[in-house]
């Protein structure tokens, strides 16, 4: 696949074409206006995107990622590609450090396997969803292993071997010791993202000045948007430094809320499923950091068993659609999906149609489906019968 032409792509958040892609060695080396004539392949309906990044998924398929074996790390990471997603982020919810240590121990060693894998998606690193968090924003996190953080912590997840596993930890900015860890994690490369928070929009300004800058599952688990205090979520919508992680699985957070954070925060929105191992599967008991979960017949949310919601079982294509149908652009949805959260993880190489990026691509048709998806330039999931 030297050259691929298609009718419409979204290049430098833009829906625009005809154009051509020119892919060497599973890189793009060019964009050019137009289509191409001569040897290529040529997509004669829908459009063309950059692979979609997932920042927080706790597990799929029936896996939870924190206990994963290597031979399941394979599995989930083969068929995410169904939903367009090329690069994740595996996420660990609250536990004591010691276990999440050990589960990044696994995926480690899962590394090499996945590598070699052809059509697995990328893992972009380990996301620590805790146990740096409020007890007042607990969620469906397990308030006896949430604790600030000490300086013991710190430096058992900022170790040589450890830390270059962890690319995200969402912790809570009002807790004692908090400002110091973020400062310590920026230093180490660790993106920092603030969720899980009962804190004051001065608190979470304060975060933003230590060097945070994302805020995990916007208006989930987090002191709400108040009109005499923003809190986390409206210091979120109003601070330009804050990528905004948005759940559109429209239950988490309303469509008319999702269109107003899609407004507020235009162009740093990053969608995200916040999947569990209930996802993709059908209704009944999973497991979520140690904690039974369950689907029941009919609704498609996760919950603990004392009817706390405990993540989703949304697919980021289907987020995607979600928002195109509550009206939000669909350059502005497919950006959300692609660019901002590689742009998070200050990752130039992904989430774009530009030369020097990665050739990870989906194809999509008129009505926002995956039909086919690259990664590295090399097929990764075809629901179609044209030729590759």
């Amino acid at each position: 696949m030297p050259i691929i032409s298609a009718p419409r792509m979204l290049v430098e958040g833009q829906l625009s074409g005809p154009a051509s892609l020119v892919v060497e060695g599973g890189t793009i080396v060019d964009v050019v206006e137009g289509l191409v004539d001569g040897d290529c392949l040529r997509l004669e309906h829908g459009l063309l995107t950059p692979g979609l990044i997932d920042l927080q998924i706790n597990g799929y398929y029936g896996v939870d990622f924190v206990d994963a074996s290597t031979e399941e790390w394979v599995a989930v990471a083969s068929r995410l590609p169904e939903t367009g997603v090329t690069a994740f982020q595996p996420t660990f919810i609250t536990a004591p450090v010691e276990r999440l240590l050990v589960g990044m121990q696994h995926a480690s060693a899962a590394l090499p396997t996945l590598t070699a894998t052809p059509g697995a998606a990328r893992v972009l690193g380990v996301h620590l969803e805790g146990p740096f968090l409020s007890p007042r924003q607990a969620g469906v996190h397990d308030i006896s292993f949430m604790h600030p953080a000490t300086p013991e912590d710190l430096d058992a997840l900022l170790a040589p071997g450890v830390v270059e596993w962890i690319s995200m930890v969402t912790l809570a900015p009002e807790l004692p010791g908090a400002l110091e860890a973020i400062r310590r994690l920026r230093t180490h490369g660790v993106v920092v993202s603030i969720g899980h928070s009962d804190a004051r929009g001065t608190e979470v300004e304060a975060a933003v000045e230590a060097g945070a800058r994302m805020v995990t599952h916007i208006f989930n688990a987090q002191r709400g948007l108040g009109h005499r205090e923003p809190g986390v979520a409206g210091q979120a919508l109003a601070d330009p430094r804050l990528t905004v992680g948005l759940i559109a699985d429209l239950h988490h957070v309303a469509p008319e809320i999702c269109t107003v954070v899609m407004q507020a925060a235009r162009g740093r929105v990053a969608l995200v499923t916040d999947a569990v191992a209930a996802a993709g599967m059908p209704p009944g008991s999973y497991e979520l950091g140690g904690q039974q979960i369950r689907i029941s017949p009919g609704e498609g949310l996760a919950r603990r068993t004392d009817g706390t919601i405990a993540g989703s079982s949304l697919a980021l294509d289907v987020a995607v659609r979600n928002l195109v149908d509550v009206g939000i652009a669909a350059s502005d949805v497919l950006d959300a999906a692609t660019r901002v959260p590689a742009d998070v993880l200050g990752r130039t190489d992904l989430g774009r149609l530009a030369t020097g990026a990665k050739a990870d691509l989906v194809w999509w048709s008129d009505d926002l489906r995956p039909l086919r998806v690259w990664i590295g330039g090399q097929v990764a999931f075809d629901a179609t019968s044209v030729p590759a």
